[in-house]
């Protein structure tokens, strides 16, 4: 009687183990239909054009090649920097779904007005994921911040 139970117990257990742990390693961060492109940016924010980079809550649009789906929304946060793909990361692209930052304060999808707090990434409406994100390496003594994914 023990041996049967261990034998239909213990394959279970393991069973929900592995799911458990592929789930927490296999969340997705976009919708699965979100492109996968090469980010490979580097901004010296001593430039005019990137000054906004040099104060935090400052953020700029980076749009050229290499810069994620539709382009870049790079913030300078306290701790350094946020940098977000354009791209909506909660519905399929289309020609509606770039977003744009609104009231310097927050980032909306044209779409379906799906909003997130622009310094942080958290979604406050219509959104249950933060835009997709990469990473990035920021040279205080020279201002270079390079952005990759």
């Amino acid at each position: 009687m023990k041996r049967i139970i261990s034998t239909v117990i213990l394959p279970i257990i393991l069973i929900f183990s592995a799911l458990n742990i592929s789930s927490c390693n296999e969340r997705e961060e976009t919708v699965n239909c979100f492109p996968d492109v090469p980010v490979n940016v580097i901004l010296n924010i001593n430039l005019p054009a990137y000054y906004n980079l040099q104060n935090v809550n400052g953020w700029i649009y980076v749009n050229q090649q290499e810069a994620g789906t539709r382009g870049l929304i790079v913030v300078r946060t306290t701790n350094g920097f946020k940098v977000y793909d354009r791209n909506a990361p909660h519905i399929c692209p289309d020609t509606n779904t770039t977003l744009s930052v609104e009231n310097n304060i927050k980032i909306v999808c044209p779409k379906d007005g799906a909003e997130w707090i622009l310094i942080t990434g958290e979604p406050i409406k219509n959104a249950q994921i933060a835009p997709k994100t990469y990473r990035y390496n920021f040279d205080s003594a020279t201002g270079i911040l390079t952005i990759f994914n």
